[in-house]
């Protein structure tokens, strides 16, 4: 079983930035218990292998009718940047009848590795506090028979964001109506001919984005049809030693982890040629040669390229990588499935 992640105690000796948003946070959390807002748990997919279970989740305080509106109205994506974290509050995790308990940490989030004995495929755990209604976390978990999965970026290669241009992302992500979001064209069709040419095979969403707006994501992957899976994103804001958190470290980090978490898949790289993912992937593929069954690069029109402030790849053929795995590059999810079939990927 992997390690268990690090506590999640608070830290000392935090910046400056972190000191003044948990300064910030704790006055207006005062003012919020006093009008009545309560904790909830925000669930996320998690996964695993027999044996053992990595568990997500965020808590944050809430308007009392938050969770029983449930309305399908259109949704502006500054809302899911509109919230507070509950700190350092304790959860319970139940999976199979056992009881753990995580802590959260400064920014309401849980992130840990539990021990479960779950069969292959989904399922699902419970998460509890004193304070907030129970919630099912569903978790993916892998045969150990899995010898291929697809990890896909999201930004402009899953859903069209014009990512990193700042004032671009600032309105996709801010004011943009969620159901006003375009999906890529082709790309739901490969991962659902990947995942059936490769039964059992996960689809992990690997991410820069912020978990704020992981349900958001979650409700847009299910409605253009892509194949369920974990999303693997991160907190923006200040950390403990800088101002803002790293997105191609989290990048590179993730994929480490899960090179490590499941040594004998080779993963299918998706990306797009907008932002780092080329560079990520190649340096990856290098160090996990094992680990890589391909790259698949959406490449950018020249309009969306300059929106994204970067220039397309050259080529449009399979290409090998670094040690030896077919690098493939198409604007579209219909051009990279026949260079994935031509090239024996599938």
């Amino acid at each position: 079983m992997p390690p268990t992640p690090a506590g999640q105690l608070a830290v000392p000796n935090l910046h400056r930035a972190a000191r003044i948003e948990d300064a910030v946070h704790a006055l207006v959390e005062r003012r919020l218990r006093r009008t009545g807002w309560r904790i909830n748990i925000i669930a996320y997919t998690g996964y695993g292998a027999p044996g053992w279970l990595r568990v997500m989740c965020r808590v944050l305080l809430g308007r009392p009718d938050t969770r029983q509106r449930g309305r399908l109205e259109k949704v502006r994506g500054w809302r899911s940047f509109a919230t507070l974290p509950a700190k350092h509050v304790t959860v319970t995790i139940e999976t199979g009848g056992v009881l753990h308990e995580a802590r959260a940490d400064r920014s309401g989030f849980i992130d840990t590795v539990v021990e479960a004995d779950l069969p292959p495929g989904w399922g699902s755990v419970r998460l509890s506090m004193p304070d907030a209604e129970p919630v099912d976390a569903p978790v993916r978990i892998l045969d150990p028979q899995v010898r291929f999965g697809v990890l896909s970026d999201i930004d402009d290669t899953v859903m069209v964001t014009a990512l990193p241009r700042p004032l671009l992302a600032a309105w996709n992500t801010f004011v943009l109506d969620e159901h006003a979001r375009a999906a890529v064209p082709g790309m739901a069709v490969l991962y659902e001919r990947l995942v059936t040419a490769h039964p059992g095979a996960p689809v992990f969403y690997l991410s820069t984005g912020a978990w704020n707006v992981a349900p958001t994501l979650t409700r847009f992957l299910s409605r253009h049809l892509y194949p369920a899976g974990p999303l693997l994103l991160t907190d923006w804001g200040p950390t403990q030693d800088r101002w803002f958190r790293s997105g191609r470290e989290h990048k590179r980090a993730t994929l480490a982890r899960l090179a490590k978490e499941f040594p004998d898949v080779r993963w299918l790289l998706v990306g797009d040629d907008g932002q780092h993912d080329p560079e990520i992937y190649r340096e990856f593929a290098a160090a996990h040669p094992d680990n890589v069954a391909g790259v698949a690069i959406r490449r950018l029109s020249p309009t969306q390229a300059v929106l994204a402030g970067s220039l397309p790849l050259p080529h449009d053929r399979p290409t090998e990588g670094p040690v030896g795995q077919k690098w493939l590059s198409a604007p579209d999810g219909a051009g990279l499935w026949t260079l994935l079939r031509g090239a024996d990927l599938v």
